[in-house]
């Protein structure tokens, strides 16, 4: 970022972690915390409450794990609690093909 950028972002870093779930179901953790740019700990932590919550669905795959979104679930917040996830994703789709 440049100076004149803020250090703030509209989502959380649970909902990075889920929109970069929803565009590779098979990236490991370490791949995700990079992304991210938070640690491999937090993503984990943030996968397994996102899994409690129902948000993803987690699958063994020999040796590693592999999370699934559930993309009919909602936003948390009473004020966007109308919005389901799926719909956030096609929007995020559509701008990087668009870009």
């Amino acid at each position: 970022m440049s100076s004149h950028e803020t250090k703030w972002t509209f989502f959380s870093n649970y909902g990075h972690v889920y929109f970069i779930l929803a565009s590779s179901e098979a990236l490991v953790v370490r791949e995700i915390a990079q992304r991210v740019g938070i640690t491999e700990r937090s993503v984990l932590g943030i996968i397994q409450e996102l899994e409690e919550a129902g948000y993803i669905e987690k699958e063994k795959v020999g040796r590693s794990n592999r999370y699934k979104i559930v993309p009919d679930k909602t936003l948390r917040h009473p004020l966007e609690n109308n919005v389901q996830l799926k719909e956030l994703i096609n929007v995020i789709n559509k701008a990087k093909k668009n870009s």
